[in-house]
């Protein structure tokens, strides 16, 4: 349990770091700076607890998307911002950037060799891996303005 700990800790550190520069990048105003950083953190830490709970990727994403991004509808109000501020930011850490450099890599390798099966699987496993994860993303941050800003009735 403490090794868990731990490693929730660190990895929630370590995912404010980029969630802070890209929100640097956004132009976010210094304030915002530090929701920036607990979103980024809040999102990795749930991704990686339901992972560790055998939640498949896509879904641990997707569910941590949808939190913080509801978290971040509540900080947008509080603070009087648009809720992209708060939310962008704290989903760059769990872009599934590994996953799209192997489909990358294999591409390459499939130009420069020629068709192998094992390559052209590890292209489409690591391709549809990425795509799938980016749509948990996609739709995660567009759950709130689903659930919250919708106008009509769903029927």
């Amino acid at each position: 349990m403490i090794d868990f700990l731990w490693a929730l800790i660190n990895v929630m550190l370590l995912a404010s770091i980029p969630a802070i520069g890209f929100a640097l990048v956004f132009n976010v105003p210094k304030s915002a700076l530090r929701y920036c950083a607990l979103g980024g953190a809040i999102a990795y830490g749930i991704r990686f607890t339901l992972m560790v709970y055998l939640v498949p990727i896509e879904w641990a994403t997707f569910f941590a998307a949808t939190i913080v991004s509801i978290i971040g509808v509540h900080w947008s109000h509080r603070f009087l911002a648009h809720p992209k501020v708060f939310t962008v930011a704290a989903m760059i850490p769990m872009v599934p950037g590994v996953y799209a450099f192997k489909a990358m890599i294999a591409l390459v390798e499939i130009n420069s060799r020629g068709f192998d099966p094992q390559l052209f699987s590890m292209l489409i496993e690591n391709f549809l891996q990425a795509m799938f994860i980016i749509a948990g993303l996609a739709i995660g941050l567009a759950m709130p303005g689903l659930i919250f800003y919708r106008r009509r009735s769903v029927i």
